[in-house]
């Protein structure tokens, strides 16, 4: 059984969606244009590393990109249909909701682009980062924070990868003691906040009335919420888990493990980079996986659907 997963901020690269710009899922780009009234395509094809770094930027081009994403895979032969579970990393949690239609590609994105605006005015006021650390138990990256003012597990990706968040200066003082506890190393991440922490706090009302105006519906696959690594049906839920998970840590690994418990044998990443493929080869035991960044992968995951 099929499971999608959408990554999230820091899988933006330069130049990611000029491949797909001669395909007919290029108009998810100029339609979700309209809708916000931004130039996305120049982001997806134009924007240098460190405008994409910038929160507003990332996330709009990284969700209109699995957007599109989305719909070439849905168009392929044979076409992704009916998977039996959806997640989303961070942002991708957008992405997912979409994938599942619980949103609309329009609320959607209009809810990304405040959120983005809301996360980039919190982390201009109070600037922040965040640091992969490898090789280290989730007990001892939570000793590595206790023993830091304002440092926090921001992300629980997968076995020996957990992300920490906070100043600057915390982050720096928190991978040097989570070294001292046995991290095999520790790297800083392409992102321009302390994301999943309480720095985040400034953005949850802007992103609350966002999120109020938005109209959520009934998934049609169950859709793995990242504040708890439990699936939720009810459209109802959808507007405290994606309020929370601006603050709250991501548990992708439990995400992961969960899609596995709800049948998932095979692993598809829809979206830019092969970060979330490396998470599920390091969590799920035996799960076949696959990921489309550019339509040269498109012919592998249909080769991966039809079976030998």
């Amino acid at each position: 059984m099929l499971a999608l997963v959408f990554p999230g901020q820091g899988s933006q690269r330069p130049g990611m969606g000029q491949p797909w710009r001669d395909t007919s899922s290029w108009s998810v780009v100029d339609h979700l244009s309209d809708v916000t009234g931004r130039d996305l395509g120049a982001l997806l094809t134009d924007a240098d590393a460190d405008t994409l770094k910038a929160t507003r930027n990332s996330q709009i081009a990284t969700f209109t990109l699995s957007l599109v994403i989305l719909d070439a895979a849905r168009q392929a032969a044979p076409p992704i249909t009916d998977p039996a579970a959806i997640a989303g990393h961070s942002l991708g949690e957008y992405s997912a909701l979409v994938a599942a239609g619980a949103l609309t590609a329009e609320d959607g994105v209009r809810l990304v682009a405040e959120r983005g605006e809301a996360m980039q005015t919190a982390a201009d006021a109070s600037p922040g980062t965040m640091a992969a650390v490898l090789g280290l138990d989730p007990d001892g990256v939570a000793k590595a924070c206790q023993a830091t003012e304002g440092a926090r597990v921001a992300n629980d990706n997968a076995p020996g990868q957990i992300v920490i968040a906070a100043t600057p200066a915390g982050v720096a003082a928190a991978s040097e003691k989570a070294q001292e506890l046995g991290a095999k190393r520790v790297m800083p991440l392409p992102v321009g906040g302390a994301f999943h922490s309480p720095l985040m706090a400034p953005a949850q009302a802007r992103l609350d009335v966002a999120i109020a105006a938005a109209t959520f519906h009934a998934p049609t696959a169950p859709v793995v919420a990242n504040v708890d690594a439990q699936p939720h049906g009810d459209p109802v839920e959808w507007s405290d888990l994606l309020s929370r998970q601006l603050t709250s840590p991501v548990r992708w690994r439990e995400c992961l493990l969960e899609l596995k418990q709800l049948g998932a044998t095979t692993f598809v990443e829809l979206g830019p980079g092969t970060e979330l493929s490396g998470m599920v080869k390091r969590t799920v035991d035996g799960a076949i996986r696959a990921n489309v960044a550019t339509p040269a992968d498109l012919p592998g995951l249909s080769e991966l659907l039809v079976g030998p």
